[in-house]
This record gives C-alpha cells, structure tokens and sequence, in this order.
C-alpha cells in the first residue's frame, strides 16, 4: 500500500504524540504518526514524570510552563487522566554561589509570574519535614513544579489525536526517510509501504540519530543508560511530597503514591548504542541493574532523606536517555535537508517538554516558524563535528552531570571536542593566548601576561578577567592590536540574480559600488532580524557576506532556502577556507601601511570599503570595519597564508608596541560602542525599529522580506526598545551583568537585560536592554524613567544612554 498525506511522524513517545496532537488541532493537514513498537514506549514509558516550568532562558521558560496549562487540558478534553498534579518545589543551595545562581532564576520566574519565593533552611522543613537542613545555605521554592504520568500522558495524546481525526499507526518501523536530488519525497516503511509527503516529523528518540544520518543529516545525540528507584511506601511522608533538587549532590526526589522515587545526573554516564540491541518486548527496554553506578545517588538521598536509611527499595529503573553534547535539545528543521524537522535530545526532560515542543514546532511546520526565537535549541546550531560518534561519548562525561552542574559565567565544556581551530592557533598560544569555546570554534578569550593569569577563575562576583581586558583595550586605543576574527562565518554570493536575491533578503540597500560593504540585517515575514550581516560587493554578480560564528549553518541554510527561488544564484559556505585577522587601533594605518601595496589613506580607503591587496607576494582581502570601534581593517585571507601574514604583520608593529586582544575584551569594546549582537540583543522577534539600528532600512522604498511589518510598525509605532544602561554604582563593588536580569521601572518588571561588561576604556559599567514602555512614549520620555536592574536580588540604578559612551561620534573609527 502507497498512500500520500501532508506530513509523516516518526515516533509514539510523548513528544511526537503532542507534535501531532498540536498539527491536528491547528487544522489544515492530514497527519500520520508512526510508531515502531507501542505508543509510549522507548523513552517515554520510564521517565520519573517531572514537571519543573522554570527554565535558565524567557522562551524555554514560556515552552516549559505550557505543560502546566495543557496536562490539564488533555483530562478535560480526552475524559482520560494524565497523572498531573501540582505539588511545588525546592531547588537546594548548599553555598552562597550556588543561591546567587537560583536568585538569578528567581528572577524569571518572578518575569513570567510563576510563583516563586527565596525560602531560609528553617522555611524549607515547613514544606518538607522530611528533609535534612542543616548543611542548607537556602533554597528556591517554585509553587508550579508537579509532576505527570507519563504512560498515561501518552494514552491521552493518542486519545486526543484520533478524536481530531489523525492516524496512529503501531508496530509499523520506519526504515528510512526517502529523498529525490536531495528533496524529501517521503518515508519508506519496513513492510515495504512507502509513504509519499512534503514534510516528516523526526520524533524518534534515540533512534533519531541513524535515521538522519541515511540522509546525511546529523542529529548530534547519545544515548546513556539512566537510572533511578522507587522506595517502599514511607508512612511519614506529608502529602503532596515537593518535588527536590538537590543540586550540589546531584540528586532528584519526588513523591510517588507514598513512595518516593530517586534519580541523579552522574559524570561518566554509561554509553548505549542503540544499533546494539533490539527490542524484544516491545521497545519498552530495560537494562540490568547497577548498584556500582547508582550507589553515590543512592547515599546522597539518605543524607538529604535520613528515612531512607531504613526504606527498602521496591523498584530499580535503568533505561535509555538520549543526550546531546551541549545539554540541550534538538529542534526544528534541518538545514541539510528543507521539510525534515527534527524534535529529539531532550536530556531527560522530554515529557515535561512535550507540550510546549509540541505547540511550537507545529506553529514552525504549519506557518514557517515558531511563535517566538528558539534558536537556543535550534538545530541550526550544531556542528557536523559534533556528530562523530568519539566526540559524542567524550562529551557524555559531562553532559549528563551539566543538568545540576553550577552554570557559572564563563564555564567551558570539558572535554572541549567537536571544536575547530584557527590556522593561527599555535602562533596565538606563543603570544600568551587562554582559549574558550563557542558553539563550533576555540578562541582566545584574553592574552595571559603570567601563569596565574591563565586559569578561568569561576565566581558570580567580580571577574578577575576584567583587568586584564582593560589592559587589553586600552593598549589597542593607544597603539594598535591584533585579533582572531577568523571564526567569522563567510559566504560568497555569485551569479546574475545575486543581486536581485540579496535585496530581497537584506533591508539595505545591496545595490553597491563595486569594493563598498555594508552592514545590513535579514528580516522574516514579522520583520523580526533573522541576521545581521556585513555584505560586500565584489564584482558585479559577486558578493562576501560575513555574519556571526555562531550562526554559520542557520545563515547558510535561510539564505540558500531563500535564493533557490531565484535561478541564477549560487551560494557557496568559505568559512573553512578563510582565516581573519583584525588590526585595529589608531596606528593601525601605519603598521599595515609598511606591509600593504595599497595606499590605506582614508581618502584613498574609505571607511566600509574592501580591497584586494598584496602583502609578501600574497594575496589577501581587507575591509575597512571594526566590531571594536576603533581605526581598523579585517584581513580575509587563505588559509595556508595566514602565519606568514600573521608574522609580517606582527614584525611590522614591533616599533608600535603591537598587542593581542581577546574576545572578552572585543565583547566590551563593541557594548560601550553601542554595537548590538545577534542573539543577544535581538533575534527573529525583535525588529529592526525596537532594536534602533533604523539606519539599516536605508531611504528607498521596496519589497524586501518583512517590508510590510516595517511599514506598518513605523504607522502604528512600537512598544519595546532596546537600550543602552549605564550601572550608577554607590559602591566600589560592581555587579556581574550576564543576561536575563531584571528591568525594574517603579518596583515594576519591564523588560531584561540582553548583554552586559564593564567597558574596557571608559570603566562605565554598562548594559543592554530589551524594555517595554507605552506606545507613543517618545525616546527622551523613556531616557527620563526611573530604571534599575536587579542582580542576583540586589537592585542598582541606573540611566538610558542617548549616545555610546566611547567615541560616541565615531571618529576614532572612521579617521
């Protein structure tokens, strides 16, 4: 049997169930659920059904807190109960760094109006007597934690797919997913039936891997065995039982009819590959129990719970948990392959997630996106490198532990794997270089003078990089410095539509003189920034476009979705093949100009230009810009080029006392520059306008994608803003300003931060934020609110600034 429907599902537990519940309810497609053993087997079945709504982030926060609203929901509309029950619960500190971290997360919580409340050891007995308390620094309370069947979750899914008139389909296998010159035609199942479709839904778990991979995509995650108990009934326990993380331990408790079940998140968590074994009862796998592994937990919750010292153990659960390397899930579509979207990797808390994952990701299938950024656990964001299967089980030593691990500021993943390198790497080890990760690259974060400046010293307080990256940036203000761009994500644009193809994509104005860049930002249908970009005109039907490291897949793959519709457009991904070097400080020009054949006077190579130069017989780019805000140029050059540039370059600033500056320091150059960031301070929901960069738009009138919202946001005005906070500090002490702190205006939430540094040149403690005001409230009426941020609990005052504070004008840079 063949048959043709709009979308395919691969996979019966809670999150594919919801995906296809959510799809059927927002009406318009026909939908088939596959499921290769039973609804709710594989993962599902075994979860310890913890609902926890409070999330690190806004939008996870608003997905988690979903599954509160809907559980409930199902037993109305189903008549079948889900198990959910609202019980409240208790995040433990043991230490002052850890209760500043859950003071940062009480604060979103208090952002989005869950209930929650910074509660003594004293106040934590009051709820759950049972606890031990006295090693207790304090702990956070959230009145929304709960907790949910999940066998019975899954059967209410299914009784509400097939009431909207889906299909479920057990016992059917998927063998693979069928593609045609690299378009998806459908699904092959291993019965032989093949089933015809534009979009399939890979909900498969931990299965989800292999079945991509067939199709050369990669879903980066691995499956460990993951363990925990059910004790014997315990008479005292007081219901409802809260829910308890204890986070220094790395155990979890939670109430079970009387009993209490006990779970953790270990280091060196145990691999299963799931090719290894195949069900046999039904997908519902169990592996043997291992006391060896589950012991430490085991002592850990006695020392928190002393009655379990004499409860004996009614049931030990060991099944398998699909993990990814940064802890966090895999959604939405694939960039290798439009119309395959993806929800696997969820770390443990799939079923939780179901909900909201559900919902969003059937917005994303049916409408083209979700409805607010989920680039934190967009697909896009992971690197093939990150799919080797070694890198994978390196990175579960950690991975499955980072769950309860402390989230300190500046914390690197260890071991660091799946990570490139600059061509540069060992010359920038030499000039004293302490390497962090981003998402895909190792890169220098400062240049270390001594020994004791090498190691990352982790703490919520003041940071001890701080200095150094003053010392960084004011040595480049002086003279001149060097840094490592070439993370930089870098495409060419060619062919006779190119043009066409990037006005339509960019907001500005692509129709440049040949040589001239421009920094311009990609808008969605809602003209929320999909990207900001610098594109460059090469030739007439040849253009660079340099966006940010992180970025690098999701850039690639819009902008390739997006100029498929024009016929003569190539895109082609240079990122691997270009290292970057920026040179920037007021004697930039001098230093370069005893290496380059090219005359660098400003009236000769203006500012936001582009030029091919020699520089020892070799070819290399140079583009006048500077993320610094300083007189600078950004050398594009070949790979197998780039240490001998490098040497040159750095030869010729001997004289000058030439430098290195770091990524942290670039970080608070750009912040008291005034200069914004993608996925910090704006991403797909926030405009062009909200954001203040309108000097994107440009003057002329045209239909490039997301005009119209910009239209009519300029008729009928906008009611938030980013702006740019200086701290007004009453005491030496300053404040550690990541992101996600709270805006106050008059003791009222208005907004979070986005950004935050202390300035490298000006000391000014400064931050970003994204803040809601009244429409029509013009900006000098907004610059006059009493504004604070609040850290960690602590409020600070502060005041909008109309003007960066460093070089507000512009003419260290353009000079």
């Amino acid at each position: 049997m063949n048959g043709n429907i709009d979308i395919a599902i691969i996979g019966g537990g809670a999150v594919g169930l919801s995906v296809a519940y959510h799809l059927l309810q927002m009406g318009g497609c026909s939908v088939r659920l596959f499921e290769a053993n039973r609804i709710g087997s594989g993962t599902s079945w075994h979860a310890a059904g913890i609902v926890g709504p409070l999330r690190s982030s806004l939008n996870m926060t608003r997905i988690a807190m979903y599954a509160g609203h809907l559980f409930s929901e199902l037993e109305n509309e189903t008549g079948k109960s889900t198990g959910y029950r609202q019980t409240g619960g208790l995040w433990l500190a043991q230490n002052h760094e850890r209760l500043t971290e859950l003071r940062r997360i009480h604060a979103m919580g208090n952002r989005v109006g869950l209930g929650v409340e910074m509660v003594s050891p004293q106040e934590v007995t009051q709820v759950a007597p049972h606890l031990r308390v006295d090693d207790l620094a304090g702990a956070l309370w959230v009145d929304e934690d709960a907790q949910v069947s999940p066998v019975d979750l899954c059967a209410a899914y299914a009784s509400g797919i097939k009431q909207l008139g889906g299909l479920i389909e057990e016992g059917q296998p998927v063998e693979r997913i069928e593609t045609d010159n690299g378009k998806l035609k459908g699904i092959a199942l291993l019965n032989g039936e093949r089933v015809k479709c534009d979009r399939v839904v890979l909900c498969a778990g931990l299965w989800s891997r292999t079945l991509a991979a067939n199709v050369g995509v990669d879903v980066p995650l691995q499956a460990v065995e993951h363990m925990y108990v059910v004790t014997e009934p315990i008479d005292q326990l007081r219901e409802p039982v809260p829910v308890v993380r204890d986070l220094e331990r790395g155990v979890y408790l939670k109430g079970d009819t009387g009993k209490m079940v006990i779970g953790g998140f270990e280091k060196h968590a145990k691999i299963w590959n799931p090719a290894s074994e195949i069900p046999t009862d039904g997908g519902y796998l169990m592996f043997a129990e291992d006391w060896d592994q589950f012991a430490p937990f085991m002592q850990a919750a006695v020392e928190r719970m002393p009655v379990l010292e004499s409860t004996g153990i009614q049931m030990f659960m060991n099944g398998p948990e699909s993990f990814t390397p940064d802890t966090k899930p895999l959604i939405g579509e694939t960039p290798e392959l439009p119309g395959l979207f993806v929800a696997a990797g969820f770390n443990s808390v799939g079923v939780m997630s179901s909900a909201g994952v559900g919902r969003e990701l059937s917005e994303w299938i049916l409408n083209g996106r979700p409805r607010f950024d989920l680039w934190e656990v967009d697909i896009r964001r992971v690197s093939p490198k990150w799919n080797k299967t070694k890198n994978l089980h390196l990175r579960m030593q950690e991975a499955v532990h980072t769950q309860f691990a402390m989230h300190w500021p500046l914390k690197q993943p260890e071991p660091r794997v799946g990570l490139h390198r600059s061509p540069l790497y060992e010359r920038l080890i030499s000039a004293g270089a302490v390497f962090g990760c981003l998402p895909h690259w190792e890169v220098p974060l400062w240049y270390a003078e001594s020994e004791s400046e090498r190691s990352i010293i982790h703490t919520f307080g003041e940071q001890p990089w701080w200095d150094i990256t003053q010392r960084e940036a004011e040595r480049m203000a002086a003279s001149v410095a060097l840094i490592d761009l070439s993370q930089f994500s870098k495409f060419k644009i060619t062919g006779k539509q190119s043009l066409e193809g990037l006005q339509y994509l960019c907001d500005g104005d692509m129709d440049m003189r040949l040589g001239q860049s421009k920094y311009t930002v990609m808008l969605n249908q809602r003209g929320g920034i999909e990207a900001d970009v610098t594109v460059s005109r090469i030739d007439s039907n040849c253009f660079r476009v340099v966006s940010g490291a992180s970025t690098r897949y999701r850039d690639f793959s819009r902008m390739r979705q997006i100029l498929d519709y024009f016929d003569d457009v190539l895109i082609e991904d240079r990122t691997q093949d270009e290292a970057v070097l920026g040179v920037m400080g007021p004697l930039a020009r001098e230093v370069l100009q005893r290496v380059f054949s090219e005359n660098l006077q400003t009236e000769k190579f203006p500012f936001g230009h582009i030029r091919k130069v020699k520089i020892g017989g070799m070819e290399v780019t140079a583009l006048r810009r500077s993320y610094a805000g300083e007189l600078g140029w950004e050398i594009f050059m070949q790979v197998d080029d780039a240490m001998m540039v490098y040497d040159l370059i750095r030869a010729a600033g001997e004289d000058f006392g030439i430098s290195h500056l770091g990524m942290l320091a670039l970080d608070g150059c750009r912040i008291e520059k005034g200069f914004g960031h993608w996925s910090h301070e704006w991403d797909s929901d926030v405009t062009p306008i909200e954001a203040r960069i309108e000097h994107t738009l440009g003057t002329r009138h045209r239909d490039y994608l997301g005009y119209d919202a910009i239209r009519r946001q300029k008729e009928q005005g906008v009611s938030q803003r980013l702006l740019l906070l200086e701290v007004l500090l009453q005491t030496s002490e300053r404040p550690l300003l990541l992101h996600d702190e709270l805006v106050l205006c008059d003791d009222e939430i208005v907004g979070l931060t986005t950004s935050g540094a202390v300035g490298p040149r000006t000391g000014n403690l400064l931050s970003f934020a994204l803040v809601e005001f009244e429409p029509g409230e013009s900006f000098l009426e907004i610059c006059n609110k009493h504004l604070q941020i609040e850290v960690a609990g602590d409020l600070y005052e502060t005041r909008v600034l109309t003007e960066a504070p460093y070089d507000p004008d512009g003419m260290r840079m353009r000079g």
